[in-house]
């Protein structure tokens, strides 16, 4: 018999949070059950909640936890390139291209997509509100880019989503022209 190893609290709140990210991408935080989410992460619903109050409390710890990877990647990617190259365009670019990675994970995309569908409640407004807000003054210190290149970067982020949530069928669609967003409609 092998002796098992017990996970720290710590390593047991990535545990659910990973497991609450896979569900949430799923069905949202309104369509989503702690039951689901326990079962998925091999503990009992008293001990989710125990870890994490209230359903609530464990959706923002995962859309936390979505918009504080994205932003580290950008962070790193962005210092890198501006080390290489100090032009906004040029970290811009790459920061773009960390993000077409990023969005290769579905569960890390649809996650982020849940969390604005549930911003109609004001505290997850609130947080994803202060998460989107890290990640844009970390884009715009690192890049040095002005308010209007900003919004139309942070536009082509918001249609590169767009591409790929729909996925395959995006690249069908013969009204728009996806090829900039490097195949990004193909990930599924």
């Amino acid at each position: 018999m092998t002796p098992t190893t017990r996970l720290s609290a710590e390593d047991r709140r990535d545990t659910v949070v990973a497991a609450a990210m896979t569900e949430f991408a799923k069905t949202g935080y309104f369509g989503t059950s702690t039951e689901a989410i326990a079962k998925r992460s091999g503990v009992s619903q008293p001990y989710l909640f125990q870890l994490f109050g209230t359903k609530k409390d464990l959706f923002l710890a995962a859309v936390r936890h979505g918009f504080g990877r994205t932003r580290t990647t950008f962070d790193a990617v962005g210092r890198r390139a501006r080390a290489e190259d100090p032009s906004t365009r040029h970290v811009l670019e790459a920061i773009g291209t960390s993000y077409c990675d990023l969005l290769r994970d579905r569960e890390l995309l649809l996650c982020q997509l849940q969390a604005y569908a549930a911003c109609s409640d004001p505290e997850i407004r609130e947080v994803v509100g202060e998460e989107f807000n890290k990640i844009y003054r970390t884009v715009r210190d690192l890049s040095g880019a002005d308010d209007h290149t900003l919004e139309e970067w942070f536009a082509m982020g918001m249609l590169m989503n767009t591409a790929a949530a729909i996925g395959r069928e995006m690249t069908k669609v013969g009204d728009f022209s996806f090829a900039a967003l490097g195949g990004l409609a193909a990930v599924r």
